[in-house]
């Protein structure tokens, strides 16, 4: 009995000396830069870890002072939640319909275009991105750089977010399966129609699944950069990723701003992060609830 439990003590100390390792290593670049962000040195070095003197004029600085004009974070941050909101709002119902309809009609290639959808979701999403660029600057969403009318862009970005995302129905579907069926057949005898089910019904008892379906849409887009790096272009047109990467590309700021950078992307994340500690509850049900027969 002395042995197994000296070798369970070991065993559990090494496992948390790894756990405690990999947590310094992943925690360690987010608390530098939100210290550098408080930092009053505002080049890209410091000799030391901790700034030796706090100030808040990095986050004062993003929405005024010099360069704004060529850098406008406040514009930026309002194309972002835009195009998140939209996208978000767009692929969740998309995202909910296709589930509902795939969980419970069934008609003829039902299976295969399930299967079709999983296939394809195996494939980074990057891959079409040539072809969705070629595809929305054909009709004027994509590419523009003239201001009289700023927000194409933004429309032809949030399109290219949502029009697919009802391939993403599987875990919405497996948590409809978890709905008793007994629910629409009762409703359908009192003469209730399939689209009155799912809005006055289903929708109601389906709280953590719709709560996950919008956190992961609205997170992508806020947070992407790939997509709006190709559809995006000019100054007032970018998101929040784009336009500090640009901070890095830009030799004025790279050697005399950097702290501002830092509270750039200090400040991007707060939203994300106050969403997911309010609804961290309901996103694990919804996950867990759509697993269980996904």
């Amino acid at each position: 009995m002395i042995g197994l439990r000296s070798k369970r003590i070991v065993s559990d100390t090494i496992i948390y000396i790894v756990l405690t390792v990999m947590v310094v290593i992943w925690l360690f670049p987010l608390v530098w830069m939100v210290l550098r962000a408080f930092d009053v040195n505002k080049s890209a070095t410091s000799s030391t870890v901790f700034p030796q003197e706090f100030t808040f004029d990095n986050f004062k600085n993003l929405c005024a002072g010099d360069a704004y004009e060529q850098f406008p974070y406040g514009r930026w941050l309002i194309n972002t939640f835009v195009i998140a909101l939209g996208s978000c709002i767009i692929s969740t119902l998309m995202v909910l319909m296709v589930s509902y309809a795939l969980s419970r009609l069934r008609f003829k290639a039902r299976k295969k275009l399930m299967n079709i959808s999983l296939i394809l979701g195996m494939f980074p999403g990057f891959l079409s991105i040539t072809a969705l660029f070629y595809l929305f600057s054909s009709v004027g969403l994509a590419g523009r750089s003239d201001f009289d009318m700023p927000f194409i862009n933004l429309i032809g970005l949030m399109l290219a977010y949502s029009l697919a995302s009802g391939t993403g129905y599987y875990i919405v579907k497996g948590f409809f399966d978890t709905v008793p069926i007994a629910i629409d057949e009762a409703a359908r005898i009192d003469g209730a129609t399939k689209n009155r089910i799912f809005w006055q019904m289903i929708i109601p008892l389906s709280k953590p699944i719709i709560i996950y379906t919008i956190l992961t849409s609205f997170i992508g887009p806020w947070c992407d950069f790939i997509l709006a790096s190709v559809f995006l272009s000019g100054a007032n047109n970018l998101t929040i990723a784009v336009g500090i990467r640009q901070w890095i590309d830009s030799q004025v700021l790279t050697g005399s701003h950097f702290a501002r950078f830092c509270a750039g992307g200090v400040l991007i994340a707060v939203p994300i992060t106050i969403l997911y500690l309010i609804m961290q509850k309901f996103y694990v049900a919804g996950i867990t609830g759509g697993a269980a027969k996904g």
